[in-house]
């Protein structure tokens, strides 16, 4: 035989490889499904969780917690507890009192702004109609500003307010819609917990978190609730904003020992109140949505195992039903790499064909869960590109064994296959 007549090693290209594969799973419809439904479910699982927690976190950090970077609140005790041990220890502390707060404002010197609150629910009504938890804010006149409180009509309450303790209120859109539609507010007298106040301001519609409205409170001058109720049972929460953002840790740390001054405490005590910053919130969201990623990841990969298993299997059947078609390219010169090589690419393709269909179904998922149900999403690229990724991933690992076997067949006991 001459050199020009000996048959040249043959190859399969990437192109090749992937239209044998996609072919291969159209001629077997049904199994191709059953191949892919483990990495389908698994990948989509995923993005659905991961899109739900960035959209949550990002709510979260806009719309709930509601402080700024530069903005921290000093408080008796922590606003979320989880330990009932710790809850206990807390109860045993002083309440902060309007002195407190006054001491904050006068010995603060890096504080831009300094705010008192108390909170509460109460009932409003207007004329027979009435709105139940509805979420009370004495304040100081300071706290609209820090909290970014907008209004579509009237005014905030006034240092004037505040001094005469007046019976004067700010009211969300919920009063309005629910208790007053049709009128102008501004003026008008409504009442919480039975007690008479003036319409000076409407805030501005915000809507709902988690399914809990936004619009449904009602402000009124901290003195004002103080002259009802009295300040000797409950403790203040002071808010208060730094000069700026990268300086909060200064002003925080100033606070606390103003605090600590205040309190006696001894420098090896540990604080007697609690101060957060947004900060403080988002690293608590943060750890239980990571947990739940965490426990929702484990059970996704339990759907992703079974699909790389099952990719595994089928990858094996096609290699014994292809036994003669491995031994026609082995004779005509194919290497051991140029095999493992295209069974590689078919198992890939089959699992980054589940996991684009596992995207699209886990876009849909999450999209739909924020359609029904107060849950936000936000779908991001990284978590896409990091589902086909896994997909990939998995195609490689469990057609790794189907594509050995394949390269290693003799090419005459594989021609001899029927």
């Amino acid at each position: 035989m001459s050199p020009g007549s000996m048959p040249r090693p043959t190859t399969m290209n990437l192109s090749e490889a992937v239209a044998i594969s996609a072919s291969s799973l159209w001629a077997h419809k049904l199994r191709s499904v059953l191949t892919l439904i483990g990495v389908v479910i698994g990948v989509a699982a995923v993005i659905a969780v991961v899109s739900l927690i960035n959209g949550a976190n990002q709510y979260v950090a806009t719309r709930v917690f509601r402080l700024g970077a530069d903005v921290f609140g000093l408080s008796k005790q922590p606003s979320i507890i989880t330990n009932v041990d710790d809850w206990l220890e807390f109860q045993k502390r002083k309440r902060l009192t309007y002195d407190d707060f006054e001491a904050v404002r006068d010995l603060c010197k890096s504080c831009k702004e300094i705010g008192a609150s108390l909170g509460g629910r109460v009932e409003v009504k207007s004329g027979l109609n009435s709105l139940k938890d509805t979420n009370l804010r004495a304040w100081t006149p300071q706290m609209p500003e820090l909290y970014d409180v907008d209004l579509v009509a009237g005014r905030h309450i006034t240092d004037s307010d505040l001094n005469s303790a007046a019976p004067v209120c700010v009211i969300g859109m919920d009063i309005v819609e629910n208790l007053m539609p049709g009128v102008d507010p501004v003026g008008k007298e409504v009442r919480w917990n039975n007690i008479p106040c003036e319409v000076i301001g409407i805030g501005k519609k915000e809507g709902s978190s988690l399914g809990t409205s936004l619009d449904n409170w009602i402000i009124l001058p901290l003195s004002t609730y103080n002259k009802e109720y009295g300040n000797q049972q409950t403790s203040l929460r002071v808010t208060a904003r730094a000069g700026s953002a990268a300086n909060i840790q200064l002003t925080v740390d100033e606070v606390r020992q103003i605090m600590r001054g205040r309190h006696h405490l001894p420098y090896d005590t540990k604080d007697d109140f609690a101060i957060e910053t947004s900060d403080s919130f988002l690293s608590l969201w943060k750890s239980i949505s990571g947990s739940f990623f965490v426990v929702t990841i484990a059970i996704a990969s339990i759907s992703l195992l079974v699909g790389g298993i099952v990719i595994m299997n089928i990858m094996l059947v096609s290699v014994t039903e292809r036994t003669r078609e491995i031994g026609v390219r082995k004779a005509l010169g194919a290497r051991r790499g140029d095999i493992l090589r295209q069974f590689l690419i078919e198992s890939s393709t089959i699992s980054v064909i589940g996991g684009a269909i596992g995207v699209i179904l886990g876009v849909l998922a999450a999209k739909l869960v924020s359609w029904v149900s107060p849950l936000p999403s936000a779908v991001q690229l990284w978590s896409v590109m990091g589902g086909l990724t896994v997909a990939l991933s998995v195609g490689l690992f469990f057609g790794t064994y189907p594509a050995s076997k394949a390269a290693k067949l003799d090419p005459v006991e594989a021609l001899r296959s029927e």
